[in-house]
């Protein structure tokens, strides 16, 4: 066992994951409500990640973010819209709700391959253009070489970076770590993984990019979410939880909730603690919870 799964005294149990998965997977469809629904609702950061985003693109589908209330008066607002660093103001200047947040991808997003004073600017940009959330890949580079010294200390640097460019506008910004673990092949991997970002300062771990074959899965967010209650329990912090890539049902969106649920309890089902990364899952959710199809989004 490394020194990182020693000290949190964690070992991941496959067989125990697996049929604790079964029991989940088994029940989902019997939780799933209107006021579920809602709740996975509220976690999206409804996203845009494409090559061909516009200023005119994105300010578009914030006008329907500002508009979704008159629409749907009974059904929670996207908890952010998750866009590339350079739309940060665009989204920032034509919202209307700021609790609806600015969420980016930076440091190089999503391979995470370039010099580290390149990211830091990056994330720094961002803050300045008015991001209040900044999602950034660990350094697999360091990462799977063994280095983990380096990926940590990388981790480090950025949330240094956003504070300080958070603190000179008088706010704070929150820092989520995607350990992209579509590429990390072992449990105890992906449990490395998530105490090293926790450690490093990530006020949330996410799973996935959603740019490589292997998104989110129910085992590695079951692994991630243990490692959370262990490192809760050990440091009395509560890091958040973002599964992301891949999610495309409402049936995918409950287990993951689930798993929260049953792992870290229901006081982690809030926007501040639970999200889900989505480019396309908003208007099936809100086509289950109105019984006919919705294409808002």
């Amino acid at each position: 066992m490394s020194e990182l799964l020693k000290k949190y005294g964690y070992s991941p149990d496959k067989e125990a994951i697996d049929n604790a998965l079964e029991i989940i997977a088994a029940n989902a469809a019997n939780i799933v409500s209107p006021e579920v629904l809602k709740d996975c609702l509220s976690a999206v950061d409804l996203t845009s990640l494409k090559t061909d985003d516009t200023p005119a693109s994105i300010a578009a589908m914030v006008k329907k973010v500002n508009g979704f209330k008159a629409e749907f008066p009974d059904c929670p607002l996207p908890a952010s819209i998750c866009v590339y660093p350079n739309f940060a103001s665009v989204v920032r200047e034509n919202r209307c709700s700021e609790d609806v947040h600015v969420t980016v991808v930076a440091a190089c997003f999503p391979s995470s391959q370039s010099y580290l004073e390149v990211k830091l600017r990056e994330c720094e940009l961002a803050v300045e253009n008015g991001a209040d959330e900044v999602d950034i890949v660990l350094s697999l580079s360091a990462f799977l070489s063994g280095d983990y010294e380096a990926a940590g200390n990388e981790i480090r640097a950025v949330r240094q970076t956003v504070d300080g460019a958070a603190a000179r506008e008088g706010r704070k910004v929150t820092l989520k770590v995607i350990l992209e673990t579509g590429l990390l092949l072992r449990h105890e991997l992906i449990a490395e993984a998530s105490f090293l970002a926790m450690e490093a300062g990530a006020d949330f771990i996410k799973t996935s990019t959603g740019k490589v074959s292997v998104n989110a899965t129910p085992a590695a967010a079951y692994v991630m979410c243990e490692c959370i209650r262990k490192f809760y329990e050990k440091t009395g912090r509560k890091v958040g939880f973002k599964p992301a890539g891949g999610i495309s049902t409402s049936l995918d969106a409950v287990c993951y909730y689930s798993i929260v649920s049953a792992i870290l309890g229901r006081e982690w089902l809030c926007k501040d603690l639970f999200r889900l990364g989505v480019s396309r899952l908003a208007n099936t959710l809100l086509s289950d919870i109105r019984q006919s199809t919705v294409n808002y989004y």
